[in-house]
């Protein structure tokens, strides 16, 4: 039995309302990222969360100083997004 023919079977047992499967459409991976981020945001209920006034202490005041960035040793930056 091969992996599409499994899947199918997997998914006509399992498959049902109250627990159902989702597929996503990978031929695009960057859509597919998008859409199931969307879906999955779409499935938690959101409501609006009383929040209490926050008061911040003053800011230190320290003597600090960062150390050079060429003393630290950094991870290669192989992507960066527009």
């Amino acid at each position: 039995m091969d992996y599409a023919e499994a899947k199918d079977d997997m998914f006509a047992y399992t498959d049902i309302r109250e627990a159902p499967w989702f597929v996503v459409d990978a031929d695009d991976k960057r859509s597919a990222r998008l859409n199931l981020i969307s879906h999955l945001l779409s499935q938690v209920p959101y409501q609006e969360v009383p929040q209490p006034q926050v008061t911040l202490p003053p800011r230190q005041q320290r003597a600090y100083k960062r150390p050079p960035i060429d003393s630290q040793t950094w991870v290669p930056r192989r992507y960066e997004v527009d």
